[in-house]
């Protein structure tokens, strides 16, 4: 590792602060331009470029070797491995529960255990890196982009867990990243598409959306990552944090005392890129704070950014001493990965080792949340017949990403003795697969339906049916939210609803298990609810 960075040329400290994403499973010819001309140091990956651990492994290597032979100091190999519903590596690995499924558990050793268990896996495969936890406190039901990616709404819950899942990751060897300060929870805008802007005061702010950064400053967090959201009461100049050195310098570097990594979200978001630009933004987001720019996809928007930063050094407007003070950050962190893997590698368990599974398993059967059952549809009748509605994800957007599962809730529920007829429909189904159901429900003697519910909020086919099935007056009739709690506003209290918030295998297993009554429901809503109707609430 070199730790004189006065043997660096400032091409090489450029290097350093960029983090850039390829497309493919292997290293394209375009990588090895980056590695050897502009001194790349930083990769992240998404679900295009991995599948199962060995395939990880070998690409972690080989983008490793590549490197080392331009560069002296090792790559910075990235990922959001969040867990739940945002997991890019989901085969032959143990995908560890999401936030708000570890939320409704509220159990702070659960959260370090998925720290731990998906940082070892990830460090195997030669990853340094993970932008996780997401400390956003989500206590908007309208918000397109966090949601189940929050822990909850009480920004204590949310702390106490983030710096939990913090040591997890950190004490096993990979450099946690805490994420969107100084906060995306409380908007109804996805920065992917356009900039949202929160509009709470100082006050509010300091005592809901920092609460979380601030335990994670305390427990010594690697990176914070920044969020693409105005705040008009730290920057009344319009700008999102990102771009901000009120938000990144003042705040978050003088006032909280942040001595880490500051790391942008990607600058291609339409946040930043359909704004002031990829080249801009990264001037900006470097003169405002930031150690790290993160540009995911594009080449010619990674040659922009970097060629922008060059530009800016060589005219004056960034000095050489600026870069040097985040060049060091790098060099810090990077050391220190090293350092906690080399410690930790004797606690290290196989890659999906089973009592990973085990313990996985556990914080599932922990966390569904039993809303409402006002006339007892729970359990299930064995000896009725029943229909399982099941909604998957067909095509990727930025929050959702198309997920091959062999396993349904139906087949679950057949190994537990219910006599199982399931329908697997689009999480935006079309007309014809709404009438298929309702066709089948109305010529069939089938009382006993269950309907999962995925994102319904956002899908008017999933209201059209939900309607349509209430319509039937059915005997038992069971909702099932498989990601995001808010869709019981499309119910009433009248209605059985369940929160599982994610769709893994393992809350499958869980969910087959408690609405059978071989297992009870331990989960506790991490967020409020609002009804059109009073319903006392578990949490």
């Amino acid at each position: 590792m070199i730790a004189d960075i006065s043997k660096l040329t400032v091409k090489q400290k450029i290097g350093q602060i960029m983090m850039f994403g390829f497309d493919g499973h292997t290293i394209p010819a375009h990588m090895e331009m980056l590695f050897r001309d502009y001194h790349l140091g930083g990769i992240i990956y998404f679900r295009r470029n991995v599948g199962k651990s060995e395939q990880i492994k070998q690409l972690c290597n080989s983008l490793q070797q590549l490197s080392a032979q331009n560069n002296n100091i090792p790559l910075s190999i990235a990922i959001d491995q969040e867990g739940g519903m945002v997991a890019r590596i989901d085969q032959d690995v143990t995908v560890m529960p999401g936030q708000m499924t570890l939320g409704a558990t509220g159990n702070a050793q659960y959260a370090y255990e998925a720290g731990r268990i998906s940082g070892m896996e990830l460090a195997q495969m030669g990853i340094t890196v993970n932008f996780a936890p997401v400390l956003d406190v989500n206590n908007n039901a309208q918000n397109p982009v966090i949601g189940i990616r929050s822990f909850g709404e009480k920004a204590e819950l949310v702390a106490q867990l983030g710096k939990s899942m913090i040591n997890g990751y950190q004490e096993i060897g990979i450099s946690a990243c805490a994420k969107h300060f100084p906060g995306h929870g409380d908007t109804t805008a996805d920065s992917h598409y356009e900039l949202p802007s929160v509009a709470h005061n100082l006050e509010r702010i300091h005592a809901i959306e920092l609460v979380p950064f601030k335990a994670a400053i305390e427990a010594e967090v690697d990176m914070i990552m920044t969020a693409h959201v105005q705040f008009p009461a730290i920057e009344p100049d319009g700008k999102p944090a990102t771009l901000s050195y009120r938000v990144l310098t003042e705040l978050l570097r003088e006032e909280l005392g942040f001595g880490g990594l500051i790391v942008t979200d990607c600058l291609e978001m339409n946040a930043i890129s359909q704004g002031i630009g990829v080249g801009k933004g990264a001037v900006e987001s470097f003169k405002a704070g930031a150690d790290l720019i993160l540009v995911s996809h594009l080449l010619e928007r990674q040659l922009a950014a970097f060629e922008a930063i060059e530009a800016a050094i060589e005219s004056g407007e960034i000095s050489e001493e600026r870069l040097d003070e985040s060049v060091q950050r790098i060099l810090k962190v990077k050391a220190a990965q090293q350092q906690r893997m080399q410690e930790a590698q004797n606690q290290w368990l196989g890659i999906s080792d089973p009592s990973s599974q085990i313990i996985c398993d556990e914080m599932m059967l922990n966390a569904a949340t039993l809303v409402q059952d006002q006339h007892n549809h729970i359990p299930l009748a064995l000896e009725q017949p029943t229909l399982v509605i099941w909604p998957e994800v067909r095509e990727s957007t930025q929050v959702d990403e198309v997920i091959e599962q062999e396993m349904t809730l139906g087949t679950q529920l057949q190994q537990q003795g219910i006599i199982v007829d399931e329908v697997v429909i689009g999480n935006l189904p079309s007309d014809e697969e709404i009438d298929n159901i309702i066709a089948k429900l109305s010529s069939q003697p089938i009382q006993q339906v269950v309907m999962g519910m995925y994102n319904a909020t956002f899908s008017e086919g999933q209201q059209t049916l939900i309607e349509q099935l209430k319509k039937l007056e059915l005997e038992h009739l069971i909702f099932i939210s498989l990601r995001n709690p808010y869709d019981i506003e499309l119910l009433s209290s009248e209605d059985t609803y369940i929160c599982a918030y994610e769709n893994r295998p393992a809350m499958i297993r869980a969910l087959s298990l408690v609405l059978v009554g071989k297992e009870s429901f331990k989960g506790q809503l991490p967020v409020r609810l609002d009804f059109d109707n009073e319903v006392t609430q578990k949490a």
